[in-house]
Order: structure tokens, then sequence, then C-alpha cells
């Protein structure tokens, strides 16, 4: 098949991981993809696909609403004639009148957050109407996920397949040692943006370093909330346990070092970094969110509500037993062969076939 996919930009963030992922393994089973990205914005995932000899294309969209990108698009696709054309955030608005026009029959779009999350109110009601009407399908990322499209779209769930997102689990360099060498290290990585809930995360940190000082908390990601984070650890003197790394190409050197690793969001999707701490046999804290409890149990991380007090203790638990934290830690890197980059493929090449579609109707 031709397939095209498009996204808006490829900032480094689960997303664009995702698509980056999905792309390789395309190609790999022999189908040509061409990759579509709104922005000219150009990063290390681009860097990387340009190196594989992806087909990459930049479209120069203008801040906002631009119109000028459904043109774009159906040149594009009165060219190429794909197969499938899919779509990943907000691109599907401007996606979907150009495939009408063009005739692309096959049209999917992944969901990557829980519904109601995914884009605004304005942009929500064009989604319920590509679709009901557009044949537009709508992919979601756990159970969880398909259960807010359903509320959100008013959708029968048998039109919603749900497919794991997944990585390149050979990339991951598991933990062999669960033994705190220096200093017990737990490890963030996110954009600091409120969904991830860095507040949260910083004051829980704060409390437990007290009690425990011989602990480092590293956070990767660059975000809108950042100078807010930096603010709080200079308030309460822990530049000393808290480092700021930016953004990183690689991050499983990282989680190879780290001790725990800590997602506290406030809610997600099927979040690509707790995927990458699995593979690498990271002993997990997690906010019990969207299709968190989809992929982790109580037999292979510590699942907390949205509260400091059971982030704090929750490190508290990890740091005081060895034995929990090398049993989470390789019952979550069994668990990860769920989420590998082959199986999300071979489940979206059913989709854009038929066959998925095919197997629900039965």
């Amino acid at each position: 098949m031709k397939i095209i996919q498009i996204i808006p930009m490829f900032g480094l963030a689960g997303a664009e991981i995702m698509c980056e992922n999905l792309v390789y393994e395309l190609t790999k089973a022999g189908h040509q993809v061409v990759v579509v990205s709104l922005f000219e914005y150009h990063s290390a995932i681009t860097e990387r696909m340009e190196a594989a000899d992806i087909d990459v294309r930049y479209l120069n969209k203008k801040p906002g609403l631009d119109l000028s990108m459904v043109r774009k698009l159906f040149r594009i696709f009165k060219k190429e004639r794909p197969d499938v054309v899919h779509t990943h955030l907000y691109a599907l608005k401007y996606m979907v009148p150009a495939a009408v026009l063009a005739g692309v029959k096959k049209r999917v779009h992944t969901v990557h957050n829980i519904a109601e999350k995914e884009t605004g109110g304005a942009a929500r009601r064009l989604n319920r109407v590509f679709f009901k009407c557009c044949k537009v399908i709508p992919v979601a990322l756990s159970d969880l996920v398909r259960d807010t499209i359903k509320k959100e779209y008013h959708l029968k769930v048998e039109r919603i397949p749900v497919i794991f997102n997944g990585i390149d689990l050979s990339k991951c360099v598991p933990k062999e040692k669960y033994s705190v060498k220096d200093c017990f290290t737990i490890l963030h990585i996110g954009r600091f943006s409120e969904q991830k809930n860095h507040r949260g995360l910083l004051e829980a940190f704060r409390v437990f370093h007290e009690k425990y000082p011989k602990s480092r908390l590293q956070l990767i990601g660059e975000g809108e909330n950042r100078a807010e984070a930096e603010s709080f650890v200079r308030k309460n003197g822990l530049e000393h346990a808290v480092n700021f790394w930016g953004l990183q190409k690689n991050v499983y050197g990282y989680m190879h070092e780290a001790d725990v690793f800590v997602l506290p969001s406030l809610y997600e999707g099927v979040p690509m970094t707790l995927i990458e701490a699995m593979g690498s046999g990271l002993p997990i804290v997690a906010t019990a969110v969207g299709g968190v409890p989809d992929m982790l149990d109580a037999e292979s991380a510590i699942l907390i509500d949205i509260d400091t007090k059971e982030i704090a203790d929750a490190f508290e638990r990890y740091y005081l037993d060895v034995e929990l934290r090398e049993k989470h830690g390789k019952e979550a890197k069994k668990r990860a062969v769920l989420f590998s980059a082959e199986r999300m493929t071979r489940k979206y090449i059913r989709l854009y076939s038929g066959k998925e579609e095919e197997k629900q109707d039965v």
C-alpha cells in the first residue's frame, strides 16, 4: 500500500515518536510511506527519518487556522494517490476536506489522548462530523480511551478499534541490578505542562527528600511550565537534588541508570515514555489515569491516585524494598512486549486493509 502519515510537527513527544516508529515498521513491511509535517519544523525525529530515506515533506504552515493546508494536502493526494491517509493530533481538520476532494477512501485518525482533552471544543465538533459522515476511523490507544471517544463523539464502540502504541524494544537497555549505588535516582520524562503535574511531583519529592536526603530527581523535557518548576526548586533549596536536562535525543541511558520511573500525570492516553520505562525494566510509580491501568497493574507497578502524599509514599516503598523494585521492574519488562512497534504496525496494516473491520463486524 501507499500510506501518507500527517502530523502537525515532529516535536520530541509521544504522538510524534509513535508516528516515527510506525513509519519505520510500515516501510520495513514493504509499504510505501510519505510523511507530511504541516509545519516547517525539524528535530531529531525528522533527522532520523531523513537519514533512513523516508520521504518527509514540510508544508510551512502558518500559526493558527491555515486553510492553505487543505489545498497543499489535496495536491499531494492527487499526485501520490495514496491508499490510506492517517492523521495525528489536530491534522484531521485539514486532511478530511482534502481527502474527500481527492477521492482518498481510507481515512484513519489516531486519538492520542482521552477524547475530551485531545483538542479544543470547536475541533471536537468538527471531528464528530468527520467520524460520522466522512468515513474517518478513530483509533483508540486503550479501552479507556475508546470509551471516551464513544462518549464524546456518540459512536458505537464497534466503530472504534483499539491499537496500543508501540516502540522498538530493542533500543531499551534493560536493568540487570536493582541495588542503589550512591544515590536513589527518580526519573521523569515529559513536557513541562499542566497535564504532566510537575508541581505535584516536585512537592512529593521535597517531602521524600527531607526524609531520605540521598535521593535525586532527574527531569527530562521542555515546556511552558519549566520556569515555574525551576522556581520551586530554588525556593525549596533543592538545586543539589533536582536536575533539569531539557530535551534529549536518546533517553535510554537515563532510564538504565535510574532506580525508579515516575509518571504523575493528571490525564494520559498510552504514554510512550511509560512503554520505554517498561522495556527498560524500571520499577514505575504512575497515576492510574487514561490508558495507564491497561498497561500496568499492581503486580508490575505502584499505581496511585492524583495525590502528592501517595507519590511520596510510593517513592518510600520502593526506596525501602529492593525486592519489590526488582519484582515490579521485571514484570513491567515482560508486559512491554504488548507494546512493541512491530505488534502495533501489524494491527494498523490490518486496519488499513479492511481486515480489522471485517473481524469487528463478525
